[in-house]
């Protein structure tokens, strides 16, 4: 099989309700490309049909399509980072399964890593999204760019176009959690965005709930800075200069008027306050930590159970069964 030049990497999970409109609508879009394509669909431990519908379509399109099976959920980022290992097109372009980004897209992003751009971001117009997600993502947007070197105007936004330098780049990448499309960015020499459409979910839920959100945000802030703790490090200083002040003043208070019992609820308040203060750093220190943990266990990334793929000979549909990836790359692991 000749190398595709387009890759586009769908993670799955449990998305049975969405997957037969996702194909009648990927495979015109991507034809009319008029370039060789492979589709990468990553299952993430789906518990639905998922995996019998990716099935069909691979028998449907075995040539353009290839079919990666995980043994259980891993998420989503380690599922775009299976996809990344297996895409062998020269771009290659994230796409979600529910349709609320277009695959009629595509082609805005092929354009531009054909001029040259090894990554190229989006930005979703007029979303379809609550008003509370909508919201948190601007704050989140504003507090990341004060606090990290990344800048994303839409870091939500599943699509995106990576060049194969970018994507050998992310794949040689040792960090057990990684937050892609920020890694991209500092990893690529030209990057654009460029805007599309936005569409309701097609069919089903969202994967991603509030604690979710939060919790990536934090994986975000805490894989690109250290300010947070420089920040505390900070408040910290000023706290105990503000502590050591009203010691001084109690205590020439006492000296001057003598014992009293006023402003002993007060005194609580700044004291609860300074427990809440120290508890709250022990938590930023604790994401930190919990990183290093993370990170020197060295556990799998992912678990693949199967691979479905053409065969390279006569374009037969053929599967390769159990095998087991590293939390990085072969060529990686062997330096």
């Amino acid at each position: 099989m000749a190398t595709p030049k387009l890759s586009i990497v769908i993670p799955v999970y449990n998305e049975e309700l969405t997957l037969p409109a996702l194909f009648a609508r990927l495979y015109p879009a991507l034809d009319a490309l008029k370039i060789t394509y492979e589709c990468v669909f990553v299952n993430d431990g789906s518990r639905d049909r998922s995996v019998a519908l990716l099935r069909q379509q691979f028998n449907r399109r075995p040539l353009h399509t290839r079919v990666v099976l995980f043994h259980a959920n891993f998420g989503q980022h380690s599922a775009i980072m299976a996809g990344f290992h297996y895409a062998r097109g020269d771009y290659v372009v994230t796409l979600d399964a529910d349709l609320q980004n277009p695959p009629e897209e595509i082609g805005k992003l092929v354009e531009k890593l054909v001029e040259g751009y090894d990554y190229v971001g989006t930005i979703r117009q007029q979303r379809q999204d609550t008003l509370w997600r909508r919201s948190f993502s601007k704050a989140i947007n504003k507090l990341r760019e004060w606090i990290t070197p990344v800048r994303i105007t839409d870091q939500g936004c599943m699509m995106r176009g990576y060049a194969r330098s970018v994507v050998v780049a992310l794949n040689h990448t040792r960090e057990v959690n990684t937050f892609i499309p920020a890694l991209a960015s500092l990893y690529a020499m030209r990057s654009v965005e460029v805007p599309i459409s936005h569409e309701e979910r097609h069919a089903g839920q969202s994967k991603y709930s509030m604690y979710s959100l939060i919790r990536l945000n934090f994986d975000l802030i805490t894989g690109f800075s250290v300010v947070p703790l420089q920040l505390f490090s900070m408040v910290g200083m000023a706290v105990a200069s503000l502590s050591a002040l009203l010691v001084v003043y109690l205590f020439v208070r006492r000296l001057i008027v003598g014992p009293e019992a006023e402003g002993l609820f007060t005194l609580f308040g700044v004291v609860f306050f300074l427990i809440g203060l120290a508890l709250f750093g022990i938590g930023l220190l604790g994401e930190y930590v919990g990183r290093i943990y993370a990170q020197v266990r060295e556990r799998p990334r992912y678990i693949v159970e199967a691979v479905l793929e053409a065969d390279p000979i006569d374009g037969g549909a053929t599967a390769s069964a159990t095998a087991t990836l590293p939390p990085r790359t072969p060529e990686v692991a062997a330096q």
